[in-house]
């Protein structure tokens, strides 16, 4: 006797083809049909269906679909009702265990990154710096991590209205060099703090991505120098982004 199935085979095929806009961002009836292997038919009803619902638009132009705004108005429901910290905190705290130190999570205000939630290192001596502290965008792990993943005209903005301070003998303050490490920090996909702000503190930190590719926040696993070494580096780096990753998944990242 065949197995009933409890699933919904028009549903299965309208989130198909929302997952095939989201890719290609806007095709005909012909190539929806084309690229999932249905009837142009069947994809008629289901693309007019999801219109109806303000879940698709036309293009009055070239007659085209591309998933609406109500797509994202949804997500961001989602996670107004869940919270960023929620989400976050279970793999932040995994992190910390799997690394043995401080991980921060922190979102981008104005020109200053806010620490949301950490998990603390069980060591002895271990970073101190509490939710809510306000820290400079320009000379942190968390904060480049958050730059190099936002528009240019909004980073040129950003630092427009920051007023550069030497923190330590390895602050950055050029323009030119930070512009350029912000290149750098995009390609490998990790930022690193090399006692920037705080001496005897390095950090190494990752962004959390939306579904454009921008970032909401930023973890970062902070380690005091003296215990720093090739390992904690190589090792640390994979953990930071992977869980990162993950974490940019759930909001959409692809």
């Amino acid at each position: 006797m065949e197995k009933r199935s409890n699933l919904v085979k028009s549903i299965i095929k309208a989130v198909d083809i929302l997952e095939l806009l989201g890719r290609e961002h806007e095709l005909g009836i012909t190539q929806i049909a084309n690229n999932l292997g249905l009837d142009k038919s069947t994809v008629f009803r289901i693309v007019s269906t999801l219109k109806e619902k303000n879940m698709v638009a036309q293009n009055t132009i070239n007659q085209k679909y591309h998933n609406s705004l109500k797509l994202f108005e949804l997500g961001n429901k989602v996670v107004e009702n869940l919270g960023l910290r929620r989400i976050a905190q279970p793999i932040i705290k995994e992190l910390a265990e799997k690394t043995g130190e401080t991980v921060n999570l922190a979102i981008l205000d104005e020109t200053s990154i806010v620490y949301i939630d950490k998990i603390e290192s069980s060591a002895t001596i271990k970073v101190d710096l509490p939710i809510g502290k306000r820290l400079p965008s320009y000379c942190t792990g968390l904060g480049k991590a958050i730059l190099a993943h936002l528009p240019t005209d909004k980073v040129e903005e950003i630092i427009k209205y920051t007023k550069p301070e030497r923190y330590t003998l390895n602050t950055h303050l050029k323009k030119e060099e930070f512009f350029d490490e912000l290149k750098k920090i995009r390609e490998k996909g990790y930022s690193f703090d090399d006692e920037e702000y705080v001496e005897g503190l390095k950090c190494i930190a990752a962004p959390i991505l939306d579904f454009k590719g921008e970032a909401l926040a930023a973890i970062s696993v902070a380690v005091p120098s003296y215990r720093y070494d090739k390992f904690v580096n190589e090792n640390f780096i994979d953990l930071v982004v992977s869980e990162s990753l993950l974490l940019s998944k759930m909001f959409g990242y692809r």
